[in-house]
Protein backbone atom coordinates (compact mmCIF):
# COMPACT_ATOMS: atom_id res chain seq x y z
CA UNK A 1 0.00 0.00 0.00
CA UNK A 2 1.35 3.43 -0.95
CA UNK A 3 1.34 6.13 1.73
CA UNK A 4 1.69 9.92 1.53
CA UNK A 5 2.12 12.48 4.29
CA UNK A 6 -0.28 15.45 4.30
CA UNK A 7 0.44 18.61 6.33
CA UNK A 8 -2.68 20.80 6.73
CA UNK A 9 -1.56 24.42 7.15
CA UNK A 10 -4.39 26.93 7.44
CA UNK A 11 -3.13 30.49 7.71
CA UNK A 12 -5.99 31.89 9.80
CA UNK A 13 -5.62 29.98 13.07
CA UNK A 14 -8.05 31.30 15.71
CA UNK A 15 -5.60 31.09 18.59
CA UNK A 16 -2.52 32.03 16.58
CA UNK A 17 -3.19 33.86 13.26
CA UNK A 18 -0.45 33.21 10.70
CA UNK A 19 0.86 30.29 12.78
CA UNK A 20 2.28 28.22 9.87
CA UNK A 21 4.63 31.09 9.03
CA UNK A 22 5.74 31.76 12.60
CA UNK A 23 9.53 31.83 12.65
CA UNK A 24 11.23 29.09 14.65
CA UNK A 25 14.98 29.47 14.67
CA UNK A 26 14.71 31.66 11.57
CA UNK A 27 12.67 29.10 9.60
CA UNK A 28 8.88 29.19 9.02
CA UNK A 29 7.23 26.57 11.23
CA UNK A 30 5.47 24.77 8.37
CA UNK A 31 8.84 24.43 6.58
CA UNK A 32 10.31 22.83 9.71
CA UNK A 33 7.42 20.36 9.80
CA UNK A 34 7.86 19.59 6.10
CA UNK A 35 11.61 19.04 6.45
CA UNK A 36 11.04 16.69 9.39
CA UNK A 37 8.48 14.72 7.38
CA UNK A 38 10.60 14.27 4.26
CA UNK A 39 13.26 12.71 6.48
CA UNK A 40 10.89 9.71 6.58
CA UNK A 41 11.35 9.40 2.79
CA UNK A 42 7.58 9.24 2.32
CA UNK A 43 6.02 11.56 -0.30
CA UNK A 44 5.03 14.73 1.57
CA UNK A 45 2.59 17.49 0.63
CA UNK A 46 1.47 20.69 2.35
CA UNK A 47 -2.28 21.48 2.15
CA UNK A 48 -3.06 25.17 2.54
CA UNK A 49 -5.54 27.94 1.89
CA UNK A 50 -2.98 30.71 1.48
CA UNK A 51 -0.66 31.78 -1.34
CA UNK A 52 2.05 32.86 1.11
CA UNK A 53 2.35 29.27 2.27
CA UNK A 54 1.93 27.85 -1.24
CA UNK A 55 4.82 30.01 -2.47
CA UNK A 56 7.17 28.36 0.05
CA UNK A 57 6.76 24.98 -1.63
CA UNK A 58 5.35 25.33 -5.15
CA UNK A 59 2.87 23.20 -7.06
CA UNK A 60 4.82 19.91 -6.84
CA UNK A 61 4.72 19.78 -3.05
CA UNK A 62 1.73 21.93 -2.07
CA UNK A 63 -2.01 21.80 -2.72
CA UNK A 64 -3.98 25.04 -2.32
CA UNK A 65 -7.71 24.99 -1.59
CA UNK A 66 -9.46 28.05 -0.19
CA UNK A 67 -12.49 26.11 1.05
CA UNK A 68 -13.25 26.97 4.68
CA UNK A 69 -12.75 23.52 6.21
CA UNK A 70 -13.58 23.03 9.88
CA UNK A 71 -10.29 21.27 10.65
CA UNK A 72 -7.21 19.63 9.20
CA UNK A 73 -8.79 16.23 8.68
CA UNK A 74 -11.55 17.80 6.60
CA UNK A 75 -8.86 19.55 4.55
CA UNK A 76 -7.12 16.20 3.99
CA UNK A 77 -10.42 14.54 3.00
CA UNK A 78 -11.11 17.35 0.55
CA UNK A 79 -7.66 17.14 -1.02
CA UNK A 80 -7.68 13.41 -1.74
CA UNK A 81 -10.73 13.75 -3.97
CA UNK A 82 -8.41 15.22 -6.59
CA UNK A 83 -6.40 13.20 -9.11
CA UNK A 84 -3.22 14.77 -7.70
CA UNK A 85 -3.47 12.20 -4.85
CA UNK A 86 -5.03 9.27 -6.72
CA UNK A 87 -1.92 7.07 -6.49
CA UNK A 88 -2.03 6.79 -2.68
CA UNK A 89 -3.88 4.22 -0.58
CA UNK A 90 -3.11 5.63 2.89
CA UNK A 91 -2.38 9.05 4.33
CA UNK A 92 -0.55 10.32 7.39
CA UNK A 93 -1.75 13.70 8.61
CA UNK A 94 1.02 15.55 10.43
CA UNK A 95 -0.31 18.69 12.07
CA UNK A 96 1.40 21.87 10.90
CA UNK A 97 2.19 22.85 14.50
CA UNK A 98 4.44 19.81 15.11
CA UNK A 99 7.94 21.16 14.29
CA UNK A 100 9.54 18.49 16.47
CA UNK A 101 7.89 15.51 14.76
CA UNK A 102 10.36 12.76 13.88
CA UNK A 103 10.61 10.11 11.20
CA UNK A 104 10.35 7.48 13.95
CA UNK A 105 6.96 8.88 15.01
CA UNK A 106 5.76 8.74 11.43
CA UNK A 107 6.96 5.15 11.05
CA UNK A 108 4.98 4.15 14.15
CA UNK A 109 1.79 5.35 12.47
CA UNK A 110 2.69 3.86 9.11
CA UNK A 111 3.17 0.41 10.66
CA UNK A 112 -0.57 0.02 11.33
CA UNK A 113 -2.19 2.66 9.11
CA UNK A 114 -3.98 -0.09 7.18
CA UNK A 115 -6.20 -0.69 10.26
CA UNK A 116 -8.27 2.41 9.45
CA UNK A 117 -7.51 5.27 11.83
CA UNK A 118 -4.44 5.49 14.06
CA UNK A 119 -2.77 8.19 16.14
CA UNK A 120 -0.02 8.67 18.73
CA UNK A 121 0.31 9.22 22.46
CA UNK A 122 3.15 9.87 24.86
CA UNK A 123 3.57 10.17 28.62
CA UNK A 124 2.25 13.49 29.92
CA UNK A 125 4.35 15.74 32.12
CA UNK A 126 2.84 17.30 35.26
CA UNK A 127 3.32 20.71 33.67
CA UNK A 128 0.85 19.84 30.89
CA UNK A 129 -1.85 18.16 32.98
CA UNK A 130 -3.69 21.42 33.62
CA UNK A 131 -2.93 23.01 30.25
CA UNK A 132 -6.10 23.19 28.09
CA UNK A 133 -3.93 23.48 24.97
CA UNK A 134 -2.55 20.01 25.68
CA UNK A 135 -4.91 17.33 24.39
CA UNK A 136 -5.31 14.26 26.60
CA UNK A 137 -6.33 10.79 25.50
CA UNK A 138 -7.99 8.12 27.65
CA UNK A 139 -7.19 4.67 26.27
CA UNK A 140 -6.45 1.00 26.90
CA UNK A 141 -3.05 1.00 25.16
CA UNK A 142 -4.62 -0.34 21.97
CA UNK A 143 -7.30 2.19 21.08
CA UNK A 144 -8.67 5.51 22.28
CA UNK A 145 -11.81 5.81 24.42
CA UNK A 146 -11.91 9.62 24.51
CA UNK A 147 -9.99 12.84 23.87
CA UNK A 148 -10.31 16.06 25.82
CA UNK A 149 -8.60 19.31 26.75
CA UNK A 150 -9.89 19.77 30.29
CA UNK A 151 -9.21 16.22 31.44
CA UNK A 152 -6.84 15.75 34.37
CA UNK A 153 -6.28 12.08 33.57
CA UNK A 154 -5.00 10.21 30.56
CA UNK A 155 -1.88 10.68 28.48
CA UNK A 156 -0.73 13.33 26.04
CA UNK A 157 -2.14 13.00 22.54
CA UNK A 158 0.10 14.02 19.65
CA UNK A 159 -1.15 15.51 16.40
CA UNK A 160 -0.15 12.79 13.96
CA UNK A 161 -2.91 10.66 12.38
CA UNK A 162 -2.98 7.85 9.86
CA UNK A 163 -5.95 6.84 7.72
CA UNK A 164 -6.73 4.52 4.90
CA UNK A 165 -8.24 6.26 1.88
CA UNK A 166 -11.57 4.53 2.59
CA UNK A 167 -11.73 5.88 6.14
CA UNK A 168 -10.67 9.40 5.22
CA UNK A 169 -13.35 9.52 2.53
CA UNK A 170 -15.93 8.73 5.24
CA UNK A 171 -14.98 11.68 7.44
CA UNK A 172 -17.31 14.18 5.79
CA UNK A 173 -18.36 17.57 7.19
CA UNK A 174 -20.99 16.61 9.78
CA UNK A 175 -19.63 17.84 13.10
CA UNK A 176 -20.43 16.19 16.43
CA UNK A 177 -21.46 18.22 19.50
CA UNK A 178 -18.51 16.92 21.52
CA UNK A 179 -16.13 17.72 18.70
CA UNK A 180 -17.45 21.29 18.69
CA UNK A 181 -17.27 21.63 22.47
CA UNK A 182 -13.69 20.36 22.75
CA UNK A 183 -12.48 21.71 19.42
CA UNK A 184 -11.01 18.27 18.64
CA UNK A 185 -11.43 16.80 15.17
CA UNK A 186 -10.58 13.24 16.27
CA UNK A 187 -13.74 13.01 18.38
CA UNK A 188 -15.74 12.79 15.16
CA UNK A 189 -14.32 9.32 14.51
CA UNK A 190 -15.51 8.12 17.92
CA UNK A 191 -18.93 9.72 17.42
CA UNK A 192 -19.18 7.89 14.08
CA UNK A 193 -18.51 4.59 15.87
CA UNK A 194 -15.05 3.98 14.42
CA UNK A 195 -12.11 2.64 16.39
CA UNK A 196 -9.09 4.93 16.77
CA UNK A 197 -5.99 2.81 17.24
CA UNK A 198 -2.97 4.05 19.17
CA UNK A 199 0.79 3.78 19.19
CA UNK A 200 3.04 5.05 21.99
CA UNK A 201 6.11 7.15 21.21
CA UNK A 202 8.72 9.14 23.06
CA UNK A 203 8.34 12.87 22.42
CA UNK A 204 10.67 15.52 23.79
CA UNK A 205 9.46 18.45 21.69
CA UNK A 206 6.87 21.22 21.82
CA UNK A 207 3.55 21.48 20.01
CA UNK A 208 3.03 25.10 18.94
CA UNK A 209 -0.50 26.07 19.95
CA UNK A 210 0.03 29.70 20.99
CA UNK A 211 2.53 32.54 20.41
CA UNK A 212 3.92 31.73 23.86
CA UNK A 213 4.75 28.20 22.68
CA UNK A 214 6.70 29.67 19.75
CA UNK A 215 8.62 31.89 22.16
CA UNK A 216 9.39 28.89 24.34
CA UNK A 217 10.59 26.89 21.32
CA UNK A 218 12.90 29.73 20.26
CA UNK A 219 14.31 29.99 23.76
Amino acid sequence: MKTAILIPARYGSTRFPGKPLAMLGGVPMVKRVYDACIASELPTYVLTDDLRIFDLFGSKNCWIDQTDYANGTERCAGAIKNDFFKHYDCFINVQGDMPDVTAEMIYRVDEIVDQGVVTLWTDMSKELQSDPNCVKVVHNNVRAHWFGRGLTLGDQHLGVYGYTREMLEKYGTKQDKYENHEGLEQLRWIAMGHKVYLRKVTFNGIEINTPEDAEKWNE
